[in-house]
C-alpha cells in the first residue's frame, strides 16, 4: 500500500465521498493539526474528525487556496 502524505492549507476546498445531510458535498478546511475541521459551504455547519479519517474520506481536492 502506498503511503503518500497530502499536506493541506486553509482555505483548501475539497469534495468528501459522503455529502452532507443539507445535500452539499463542497467543504472547506478551516483549521488544521492532528484533528481537520471543515466547514459545509451550503449550510455553514462545521465538523472536527481526525486527520487520518479525513484522509479517508476525501474524495477530491477542488483548489488549494492558502492564505
Amino acid at each position: 500500500m502506498e503511503n503518500k502524505k497530502i499536506n493541506y492549507q486553509l482555505g483548501t476546498r475539497v469534495i468528501m465521498k459522503k455529502p452532507h445531510p443539507c445535500g452539499a458535498n463542497e467543504w472547506e478546511i478551516i483549521r488544521l493539526g492532528a484533528d481537520i475541521k471543515i466547514k459545509c459551504l451550503n449550510c455553514n455547519r462545521t465538523l472536527f474528525m481526525p486527520r487520518i479519517e479525513f484522509n479517508k474520506k476525501l474524495k477530491k481536492i477542488i483548489t488549494e487556496e492558502g492564505n
